[in-house]
């Protein structure tokens, strides 16, 4: 679990986070939404620690991460895995090699044991097969796919994803939704997506945190959005008007069952 405190972050002056407390639960997809330049970024930089916080506090299970000396941040980043939203992928290195890279890094493992975790969880992602191919060789979503298997091959604790599905077809950002929710109760992660892709909201969003101008303007499961009164939460979610009238014909439907 990841608790945050009355956090806030400015830059030059500029609050861009003000006065956010939350908290992401183990074992369960929390979702980070909001407009461009709400801070939803801001606030995932400041929870792996590219940025610090101006004030608050950032709780892995009770540790106190703001606190950390640097050398405690190091040793806390190992238990942390992050996808990033262009894959990040070494186009010089194989789909194995990939996968393998933080273990090569961070790890005491013999080569053949640093190999046979690495194709586990490239078995856990559907792509045995695809271990000697370059990132070059293989779609988007593959990439996506091996960028899964490369942040949990050193079973984090938390795992953090920037905009997973950036890129991919609406049928090749289901299956990543459905790859990320299942790892996510499968090792009982605490997951943290940011995302603008409303399929993810609605199909995996089972703790939502809607940042608005920098706090927290909303939170709560996918099922509470059609029946949400937010309007600032609303006007986000069913931006086109063909939305607002499938949020109306449903909202409409369950008054008449009542």
């Amino acid at each position: 679990m990841i608790e945050v405190k009355n956090l806030y972050k400015s830059f030059d002056g500029r609050e861009v986070l003000k006065d956010i407390s939350t908290i992401f639960e183990d074992g369960k997809t929390n979702l980070i939404i909001g407009q461009s330049g709400s801070g939803k970024t801001v606030l995932m930089k400041n929870l792996v620690g590219l940025f610090e916080p101006t004030s608050g506090q950032i709780l892995y299970d009770g540790r106190d991460f703001v606190r950390m000396s640097k050398q405690e941040k190091i040793h806390m980043r190992r238990e942390m895995g992050m996808i990033f939203q262009s894959a990040a992928l070494f186009d010089s290195l194989t789909v194995l090699e990939n996968v393998m890279f933080p273990l090569d890094m961070f790890s005491s493992m013999t080569l053949r044991d640093r190999q046979k975790r690495a194709m586990e969880c490239l078995d856990r992602v559907n792509l045995v097969g695809a271990e000697d191919k370059f990132p070059g060789e293989i779609s988007g979503g593959m990439q996506k796919r091996v960028a899964i298997a490369r942040a949990i091959v050193m079973n984090p604790k938390y795992l953090f994803c920037d905009e997973p599905n950036s890129g991919l077809d609406p049928k090749t950002s289901l299956v990543i939704d459905d790859l990320l929710h299942g790892i996510t109760q499968e090792y009982d992660i605490t997951t943290i997506i940011n995302t603008h892709d409303m399929n993810s909201v609605m199909g995996i969003g089972e703790n939502i945190i809607f940042i608005y101008e920098g706090h927290k303007e909303w939170q709560g499961v996918s099922e509470d959005i059609m029946g949400s009164t937010n309007k600032r939460l609303t006007d986000f979610i069913f931006a086109s008007d063909l939305l607002k009238e499938m949020r109306q014909a449903v909202v409409t439907n369950k008054t008449q069952l009542r």
